[in-house]
């Protein structure tokens, strides 16, 4: 047992095996911000210092969908009971600017209230299976949690969303009380039409193998609908981003420039709007501060 050959040996094994044994994880500091990007390989929360978002006040022409979210995001910021959200339909309306904005606006309120804020932690789509590991983490925690996911949807032969069904309601263990969970789609129940209606004409049961990718979308308590906007609206968007920055522009100047740039694109839309403005704003040398 003496031999060096043979100690070195032993010393080499014994450090490859420590460098293919998993690291214990530190316990994440729930302190350092208000918002979290949460990594599954290897598991952690990574903190935000500053969320990129918009203003609540900026999100104009979609009123009903702005009071519902914030209603329930401040029922469950109390402890009350609070219904999973998923916010779905026409791309670049604001959807997940809606949910940044309504995290920031309630702990404005709670700040100025002395209470303990709402924690926002993003999970990629790619990572949701990965979703149960992060409600362990956040279980038992004193802070609650709204876990977010972007741009949600399933492909074919993508089962993950048996996992996500789980985790919301199904699971034995259940969505921990302190969570809940936000998603965007474009789609209303995550899955692509073609998918189903491939489910209904070869399963033996079409109308059960539907319903049972439909229920994933059952799962979320709020389904607010978001549609592309009019004219109007969308010039009603321009005029606040540019009041809101200070762009000194003749008002039929501006709707002319907005809905030519509009026409570009191909769209109106609350993205649509914030591009004119970044662009305006940089043909006219002003810096865009919050």
């Amino acid at each position: 047992m003496t031999d060096p050959a043979f100690v070195a040996l032993l010393t080499r094994i014994a450090d490859a095996l420590e460098r293919q044994a998993p690291a214990v994880a530190a316990p994440p500091d729930l302190t350092a911000a208000d918002a979290f990007v949460w990594h599954a390989a290897p598991p952690h929360l990574q903190p935000v210092p500053k969320v990129n978002g918009v203003a609540l006040p900026l999100l104009k022409g979609i009123d009903r969908a702005r009071d519902i979210l914030m209603e329930n995001t401040e029922r469950f910021a109390a402890g009350l009971p609070a219904n999973n959200a998923l916010l779905w339909g026409a791309r670049g309306m604001g959807k997940s600017s809606l949910v940044k904005a309504a995290h920031g606006a309630v702990n404005q309120a709670r700040d100025a209230a002395s209470e303990a804020p709402l924690k926002l932690v993003e999970i990629h789509r790619e990572d949701i299976e990965t979703l149960p590991a992060l409600m362990g983490i956040v279980r038992g925690s004193p802070w609650r949690f709204i876990i977010f996911c972007d741009d949600l949807s399933f492909d074919h032969d993508d089962t993950s969303y048996k996992s996500l069904k789980a985790v919301l309601e199904g699971g034995i263990e259940g969505r921990p009380e302190n969570v809940i969970f936000y998603a965007t789609s474009n789609r209303r129940h995550l899955l692509p039409r073609d998918m189903m209606e491939n489910e209904r004409s070869t399963s033996i049961n079409p109308g059960e193998a539907v319903e049972e990718k439909v229920s994933l979308s059952d799962r979320f308590g709020l389904w607010l609908g978001f549609h592309k906007c009019s004219q109007d609206e969308y010039l009603t968007m321009v005029d606040a981003y540019a009041d809101h920055f200070g762009l000194r522009v003749n008002p039929e100047q501006l709707h002319h420039e907005a809905l030519e740039w509009s026409v570009t694109r191909g769209s109106r839309a609350g993205r649509v709007a914030w591009q004119f403005i970044q662009d305006l704003a940089g043909r006219m040398g002003v810096r865009l501060e919050a």
